[in-house]
C-alpha cells in the first residue's frame, strides 16, 4: 500500500529497498556452440532490424522457474536444495528449433529434444522453491529462448524475424548445469543484464 508523502518514509528509501532485493530465476543455458549456430542465422536480422532490443547472446537462457523480486537474504536458502537436485539428475538433451513471438512484441527461439525431461526438471525445481517457502507465480512451462523485444512503435519486426526462423533446426546439445540467476530488469534505462548467482553441474560432476 502506498504511504502518504511524509508518513513513515525516509529519503533514499526506494534505493535501499531495491538494494535489498534481487530479481531471480532458475534456468538452463545453451552451450556456446549452439548459441553461435543461432547467432549466425540471426546475423542478417541484426543488421535489418537494429532498433529491436536484442538480448545479449551471453544472456540467452531457458527459464525453468521465474521467482521475481526476492529479498537478498532469501536467495542463499535456495542453494543447498538446488545443488542436491542437480547432483541427482543427468544432463537434459535439447536443441534450438524454429521461432515465434509473444504478443507480436517478444521474439523467441523454440526448444526441441527431451521435452518430457525438461518438464520433469522444471517441476522438481519448482517443488524445491516451494519447499523453501519462496512464493512465486507457478505458470505453466513454455520452453523458449527469448531473443529480442520490439519497441512500442514497431509492429512488424518481430513477426518478420520469427517467420525467418521457422525453418531453423539447431544441433542437439546437453544442458550440463542448473543456474540460479539474478537480473537488473526494471532497474534502469539500459539493457537487461543477467549474472549467475550460483550454478551446479548435473550429476554432481
Amino acid at each position: 500500500m502506498t504511504q502518504a508523502r511524509g508518513q513513515g518514509t525516509e529519503p533514499g528509501g526506494d534505493e535501499r529497498d531495491r538494494a535489498a532485493t534481487v530479481r531471480v530465476f532458475i534456468a538452463l543455458a545453451p552451450p556456446d556452440e549452439a548459441k553461435d549456430e543461432l547467432e549466425r542465422v540471426l546475423s542478417p536480422a541484426y543488421d535489418a532490424y537494429p532498433r529491436m532490443r536484442w538480448n545479449r547472446i551471453e544472456d540467452w537462457h531457458i527459464t525453468l522457474a521465474f521467482l521475481g523480486e526476492l529479498p537478498v537474504a532469501t536467495v542463499p536458502l535456495l542453494g543447498p536444495p538446488l545443488a542436491d537436485l542437480a547432483a541427482s539428475r543427468g544432463p537434459v538433451e535439447l536443441a534450438l528449433r524454429g521461432g515465434g513471438h509473444f504478443d507480436e512484441r517478444v521474439l523467441w527461439s523454440g526448444i526441441d529434444g527431451d521435452l518430457d525431461g525438461l518438464h520433469r526438471l522444471a517441476t522438481d525445481v519448482r517443488t524445491v522453491v516451494k519447499e523453501c517457502g519462496v512464493p512465486f507465480e507457478d505458470r505453466p512451462l513454455r520452453p523458449h529462448l527469448t531473443l529480442a523485444r520490439a519497441r512500442r512503435d514497431d509492429e512488424s519486426s518481430v513477426l518478420d524475424v520469427a517467420a525467418g526462423l521457422a525453418g531453423f533446426t539447431g544441433r542437439p546439445w546437453r544442458a550440463e548445469r542448473l543456474h540460479l540467476v539474478g537480473s537488473n530488469f526494471g532497474r534502469g534505462p539500459g539493457p537487461i543484464r543477467y549474472r549467475d548467482i550460483e550454478a551446479w553441474t548435473f550429476g554432481g560432476r
